[in-house]
C-alpha cells in the first residue's frame, strides 16, 4: 500500500516561513517524480512544485518562483517544500503527490497525500 503524509502545515502570518514534509512508503521512491499542488477553497487544485527522481531538476508555478524551494531525500523517502515569505494567496491545502507522467498536471501523477493546511494571516 502506497502512503503519503504530509506535515508542516499550520498558522502564519504573511512574510513568515513555512517548511512542508511529505513523508512516502510502499513505492520505490527514487522512481518517481515529486510534485506539490495546493487546493483554495471554490478553486481547481493547482501544480506548484515538482522536483525529477535524482533531484538534479526543479520546477515552479510562476506565482511562487523565488518564494518557495522544493527538495527531496531519497534515502529518508521524503520531499520538502520550504515556503518564504508567504502571502494571504498561498492560503490552500497543500497536496504531495507522486507520479511519472506530465510533472505539471493532476492527471501526471499516481499517488496522492491526504493533504496539510496551510493558513496565512495578513
Amino acid at each position: 500500500q502506497v502512503l503519503l503524509v504530509e506535515s508542516g502545515g499550520g498558522l502564519v502570518q504573511a512574510g513568515g516561513s513555512l517548511r512542508l514534509s511529505c513523508a512516502a512508503s510502499g513505492l520505490t521512491f527514487s522512481s518517481y517524480i515529486m510534485g506539490w499542488f495546493r487546493q483554495a477553497p471554490g478553486k481547481e487544485r493547482e501544480f506548484v512544485s515538482a522536483i525529477t527522481k535524482g533531484g538534479s531538476t526543479t520546477y515552479y508555478a510562476s506565482s511562487v518562483k523565488g518564494r518557495l524551494t522544493i527538495s527531496r531525500d531519497n534515502a529518508k523517502n521524503t520531499v520538502y517544500l520550504q515556503m518564504n515569505s508567504l502571502n494571504s494567496e498561498d492560503t490552500a491545502v497543500y497536496y504531495c503527490a507522486a507520479g511519472r507522467g506530465s510533472w505539471y498536471t493532476v492527471k501526471g501523477y499516481d499517488y496522492w497525500g491526504q493533504g496539510t493546511q496551510v493558513t496565512v494571516s495578513s
